[in-house]
């Protein structure tokens, strides 16, 4: 609670009734409980719920968000608390913004996080103007992270209950988005808590299971949808060791990625292989053994900072870097080329850095975000 009673739980000098707050409502559990929460409080709430893809595709599809089915879930939640919906139609913008740079990054040999990319250019983006041009003094999600004031300005922090963190995924969210975003549920120790909330505001879907997939790549098949937005595209190829032997064949190089073990069809071998690089262009995947993997130094561009001073400022500066969202962060250094471009050490090697990824970085034994960039080939 805020110590100052003249401002509200939002950071407001004014009353819950007096702040109007959009909430992006996914359908699921936990924007559910943001909008319920913020509606029980007093606030102004108005929710709005993102049409991402196809409609009709979607009803059929379970365990994603912005379907058929969560668009429903979030209307009955709004209905249920008593604060108008709407529903935005943003197929073509997703598409454009999203879809397409994952098919044609996949293509191209590198392991995209299209969920980074929707939050940069959909929700924090467009649906953030939206809510402006809504009169809207913020606007809230369902994301597990938190949002500190710091001596700065506001800060971003890995959420408290560790396990649900998304900061991997919101290391793109600019100072100015910061300063207008909230995250009602960062601060909670566990999901278990926010499901009893749910069942606390009697809300339908207390009890709906959590999206697993990227929403529009049902039960995890990146290459089936590839084939699907870019007809042709799994073409055969050699399957070769790094001094360009022939071990094998493959079906597209669209189904592998670096880093990969399983599932090479190259079996009578004595030591294990792994996908180590995607030569697209020669139709090839190149494997050898682990050892191959490992990288120190690592290309990143398009960084957003969220550190005190400049980026260029930060040359040598230690920092706890995540080159996945399911890795824990290791010890680097950073090395700026530019305002956006930089060399990362790493402390101890990594294995399976690919070319797509995202490498986030936070300050050294604290929960705070500094940024990240995206991994490139350099």
């Amino acid at each position: 609670m805020p110590l100052d009673p003249a401002i509200n739980s939002l950071g407001f000098p004014k009353a819950p009734a007096d702040t109007r707050v959009v909430v992006a409502m996914s359908g699921g559990v936990d924007s559910s409980v943001v909008a319920a929460q913020l509606a029980e409080e007093g606030y102004d709430v108005v929710g709005v719920t993102l049409q991402l893809y196809d409609h009709g595709a979607a009803l059929a599809k379970k365990g994603a968000c912005c379907a058929g089915r969560d668009i429903h879930d979030a209307r009955r939640v709004a209905e249920e608390m008593g604060f108008p919906h709407y529903v935005l139609d943003y197929e073509n913008i997703f598409k454009d913004a999203v879809i397409d740079e994952f098919a044609d990054s996949y293509l191209g040999g590198a392991t995209p996080v299209p969920c980074i990319r929707c939050n940069e250019r959909v929700k924090f983006k467009d649906l953030l103007a939206t809510a402006k041009d809504l009169d809207a003094d913020c606007m809230a999600t369902g994301h597990y992270i938190q949002r500190k004031m710091g001596t700065h300005g506001p800060e971003l922090h890995r959420a408290a209950d560790t396990a649900r963190d998304q900061s991997y995924f919101l290391f793109s969210t600019t100072p100015e988005q910061l300063d207008y975003l909230r995250f009602p549920l960062g601060d909670l120790q566990s999901k278990a808590e926010t499901r009893a909330l749910a069942k606390r505001y009697g809300l339908p879907v207390a009890d709906k299971p959590d999206s697993q997939d990227i929403c529009f790549v049902p039960n995890g098949d990146y290459a089936a949808v590839i084939e699907k937005l870019r007809p042709g595209a799994a073409e055969p190829g050699e399957i070769v060791d790094t001094e360009g032997r022939v071990l094998g064949t493959h079906t597209g190089v669209i189904h592998y990625t670096v880093g990969q073990r399983r599932g090479l069809g190259i079996g009578g071998l004595s030591d294990p292989l792994y996908v180590v690089k995607l030569d697209v262009e020669a139709r090839r995947v190149i494997v050898g053994p682990r050892d191959r993997l490992a990288t120190r130094r690592i290309p990143v561009r398009e960084i957003n900072w969220l550190g005190d001073g400049p980026f260029e400022a930060s040359d040598g500066q230690t920092v706890e870097v995540k080159i996945r969202s399911t890795r824990p962060s290791g010890d680097a250094v950073l090395h700026p080329i530019s305002a956006t471009q930089a060399e990362v050490e790493l402390m101890t090697p990594e294995t399976g850095v690919s070319p797509g990824q995202a490498c986030v970085f936070y300050a050294p034994g604290s929960t705070r975000v500094l940024g990240g960039g995206w991994i490139h080939r350099g």
